[in-house]
C-alpha cells in the first residue's frame, strides 16, 4: 500500500505532461475528505492522508514514479444553476417575493445551495426530471435555469462553498417519510 500525504501539483501542468497515470476514482463526496482508502483503477492500494484543510482537485498528482503518476480524477455531479439577474430589473417588492419563494422552494427540498453573485447554484440531489419539475411547479417569474457540468463552477468556488455544493449533495436526497415535520407544498 502506498501513503500519500501531498499534493505533488496538477496533471495539466507542463512538468506531468507524457508520463503513465493511474487514476484513483472519487466522487464528489469523497473528493471532501483528507483522509481515505482507495484503489486506483490500476489496482493499487492506496491511503491519501493530506494535511488538515486540504482539499483534492480533479487532476492534482498524489505519486510520482519510475512507473508513472497516481492522479485524482474527480467524478462531479451536475449543478443547477439558477439566474437571478433579471430580478434586478423588478421592483423590490417582486424581487423580494422571489427571492424568498425560492428559498422555501429550495429548502423545503432540503437542497444545499451557494450563491455566487446573482446565481444560486444547487447541487443534483435527485433526478434531473425531479428537479427541473420542482422549478416549473413553482413558476418563478424573473429566473431562469439549466443544468451545467459540475466541473465548470468548481473554479469559481472557495473551499467552503465547495463542500456545501458537492460534498453535502449525497446527504441531500432523503425520504420526507422518514421524518416528521411538516413541509408545506
Amino acid at each position: 500500500m502506498l501513503i500519500l500525504e501531498q499534493i505533488l501539483g496538477n496533471v495539466s501542468e507542463p512538468a506531468w505532461q507524457n508520463k503513465p497515470v493511474d487514476y484513483v476514482v472519487l466522487d464528489q463526496w469523497e473528493a471532501q475528505k483528507s483522509r481515505f482508502r482507495k484503489h486506483t483503477e490500476g489496482g493499487h492500494e492506496v491511503a491519501v492522508s493530506l494535511a488538515r484543510g486540504t482539499f483534492l482537485k480533479d487532476g492534482d498528482v498524489l505519486f510520482a514514479g519510475e512507473q508513472g503518476l497516481i492522479v485524482a480524477h474527480i467524478h462531479l455531479k451536475e449543478v443547477l444553476r439558477i439566474e437571478l439577474a433579471e430580478l434586478l430589473k423588478k421592483s423590490p417588492e417582486v424581487m423580494l417575493q422571489t427571492a424568498i419563494e425560492l428559498g422555501h422552494a429550495l429548502g423545503n427540498q432540503h437542497w444545499p445551495a451557494v450563491v455566487k453573485g446573482t446565481q444560486v447554484l444547487v447541487p443534483l440531489a435527485v433526478d434531473r426530471k425531479v428537479m427541473a419539475s420542482v422549478m416549473k411547479t413553482h413558476g418563478l417569474e424573473g429566473i431562469t435555469y439549466e443544468f451545467i457540468p459540475g466541473a465548470e463552477v468548481i473554479p469559481y468556488l472557495a473551499p467552503h462553498e465547495s463542500r456545501r455544493l458537492f460534498g453535502a449533495a449525497e446527504q441531500a436526497s432523503h425520504s420526507h417519510a422518514s421524518h416528521s415535520h411538516p413541509h408545506a407544498h
